[in-house]
Order: structure tokens, then C-alpha cells, then sequence
């Protein structure tokens, strides 16, 4: 076990006692023994996607990002996508914009009204028609912004931790890591999530791990390692590479959320299974199940569809199953043809 650390962040604006034992992570009052964060995913992490990956280990969930605007003009989709159950929590919501009163008034109102455990800012979405109006990562352009927005934040919602989750620059002549960091741990943000490509990289290529080590060995705050962590090896070599606090999953924990498990079993030095066909189609079941709770009927097809594509890989007749379950409207023509997977 490493030494007992207690580390404060230098400005005055922050609250959070930061200590951590071994694997243990402490942010405001949430304790996370072993952190393992699920990625917040547009399109993918809605609730009844982090019901699952909580049930399957995932310590910290987080949901899609809300436009601050959204949430400013109490647009009811918006609202919808923060919407939450006691047992995802901890809970992060997050949310982008490029208004700093802006984004502080939508943070003060989600937590008046949802009372969610962790506020996460994004610095890190590449997309274009996020960038182009100055949000996402279009912030690691422009620091003094990036300071303004996560301080206002820090003010707006001094009662819980605010965090962020970046990229290591807009492009490869660009990395701010460092700088970026120093600014956030300034501002008053609690932890930083690093996906350690850059914003022109987008989903492609390898992330460049050594600028998440950069950045632990810059700040005082928690860092995040986030980028092709896929397994439990991967898992162990972020870990060991960069020495960060904490991992995020995103794309690699699609259609497998098991992956949370079988790293919390190796940390426990418990037996690591792999899931059966049966356990695959069950929990298949489980998502159609939360979607038709959740969802209206239509989305939740739609959505069980988007799913079960990430699910069902790599064993006899897959692919024609797939296939099968694509062309059903309605849930529970799907569940039957699930069934029929497990009796072949």
C-alpha cells in the first residue's frame, strides 16, 4: 500500500480534501474504493446503458453531455437526458457551452434540481459542430476561457465536486497539458479526466499515454487516464505507465460491460470469468427491459437495436441474428429471437 497523501488544491476556491490510499480516490464526500469511471458517450450512456455498466462495477457513471443553453432554456429533451435513479449514484452530469454565466447558471440549476453527485465540465468533445461555437474542446484554444468557465462553475456549485474531462490539445503543435491542467487546478476543479488524443485526432490513432503521466506529475488534483483501455492488461498498463488516479472507459466497455468485473476482480485478486452466451443474452434482455421503462416505445427499439449491435459479436451465427433482431419493431419480437439464441 502507497503512503498515506493528502493533497490540497492551491486555490482557495476549492473545498475538496483530496486523499489517496492505494487505489482509493476521495472527491468532496464520495469515497471511490477502486475508481473505475464509465465515460459519458453521446447517443450511448443514457440511464438504463448506466444502470447496466453499474451494476456490472462501474464506480463513477456519468450521463450524455447537456448544452448548457438546453438546460438554461429548460428544454424538455435536455432535461430528460440528466434524469437519474438512486442506485446509479455517484452520478456525474456534464455539460459544455461557451458562456461561462451561461454554464454557471445551467450548473446551478441542475444541481437544485436533480442534486446529482459530481458536475463535469467538457473541454474534450471534438465534434465539429460543438467546436465551431467555442465549446468542447475547442477550449483548450483558449485557456483564459477555459479558466472563466470551470471558476464560475467551481462558485455556482460549491456544495459538490466539479471536474473536467479534456483532450492534450487541438492538434499535435498544440499540446497544453500541462498548461490546461494548471489552469483547471486553479480554478477549482476537483479531478481531470485526460483522453489523451487531440481534438484533430478524434476517435483515431493511439493515445499518447505519456501526457497523462505529464499531467499527474503536474497538478495536485486527481488525474483520469482515459484512452484504449479495452481490457484488464490495458487497465493495468495505464496504470502503471502514467500512474494515474483513476481510469475512464468509454468505447472500449461497449457492448461490454463486463470489462468493470473482470477489473475489479483482478484489483481483489478474485477469479476473472468471461461472459457465457447466456450471460451475453441476458443481459441483452436486461437493456430491452430498462429501455421499455424508461424509453417510449419507439426509441426503445430503436436503442435496443444500437445495443444489441455492440453485444452480439464473435460466436456461431452471430451475424444472423443481428440481422434478425435489426429488422423487428418491436420489443418483443426481439426478446423472442434473444430466447432462440440461447436454445440453438
Amino acid at each position: 500500500m502507497s503512503p498515506f497523501v493528502v493533497k490540497f488544491p492551491c486555490n482557495n476556491l476549492s473545498k475538496y480534501l483530496v486523499i489517496n490510499i492505494s487505489n482509493m480516490m476521495k472527491l468532496g464526500n464520495i469515497r471511490i474504493k477502486h475508481p473505475l469511471f464509465l465515460a459519458p458517450m453521446a447517443g450511448v450512456t443514457d440511464k438504463p446503458c448506466r444502470i447496466i455498466y453499474k451494476r456490472m462495477g462501474a464506480s463513477v457513471v456519468y450521463t450524455e453531455f447537456v448544452s448548457a443553453d438546453g438546460i438554461i432554456r429548460e428544454n424538455t429533451k435536455t432535461l430528460n437526458m440528466i434524469e437519474f435513479t438512486e442506485e446509479e449514484r455517484p452520478i456525474g452530469v456534464q455539460i459544455f457551452g461557451d458562456d461561462p454565466e451561461v454554464i454557471s447558471k445551467s450548473a446551478a440549476f441542475i444541481y437544485a434540481k436533480y442534486k446529482p453527485d459530481i458536475i463535469d465540465i467538457n473541454f474534450g468533445c471534438p465534434v465539429p459542430k460543438v467546436t465551431k461555437k467555442g465549446a468542447g474542446s475547442a477550449a483548450l484554444k483558449d485557456l483564459v476561457l477555459m479558466h472563466e468557465i470551470s471558476s464560475s462553475v467551481v462558485e455556482a456549485v460549491s456544495s459538490i465536486p466539479v471536474t473536467a474531462k479534456m483532450r492534450s490539445g487541438w492538434d499535435n503543435d498544440s499540446i497544453v497539458v500541462e498548461e490546461a491542467g494548471n489552469v483547471l487546478e486553479k480554478s477549482g476543479i476537483a479531478a481531470i479526466t485526460l483522453h489523451a488524443r487531440t481534438t484533430k485526432q478524434g476517435y483515431a490513432g493511439k493515445s499518447n499515454w505519456n501526457l497523462i503521466k505529464k499531467l499527474k506529475e503536474s497538478v495536485g488534483i486527481p488525474v483520469i487516464g482515459n484512452g484504449d483501455v479495452d481490457s484488464i492488461e490495458s487497465y493495468k498498463q495505464i496504470k502503471d505507465h502514467t500512474k494515474c488516479d483513476g481510469v475512464m472507459i468509454g468505447r472500449g466497455a461497449l457492448g461490454n460491460p463486463w470489462i468493470f468485473k473482470q477489473i475489479l476482480n483482478s484489483i481483489k485478486n478474485n477469479p476473472i470469468e468471461s461472459p457465457s452466451l447466456i450471460d451475453i443474452v441476458s443481459t441483452c434482455k436486461d437493456h430491452i427491459d430498462l429501455l421499455s421503462k424508461h424509453k417510449s416505445s419507439i426509441a426503445s427499439v430503436n436503442l435496443s437495436k444500437k445495443h444489441i449491435n455492440f453485444y452480439l459479436k464473435n460466436f456461431h451465427n452471430s451475424s444472423t441474428y443481428r440481422k434478425k433482431l435489426m429488422l423487428c419493431d418491436n420489443t418483443s419480437d426481439m426478446l423472442k429471437i434473444l430466447d432462440d439464441i440461447v436454445i440453438d
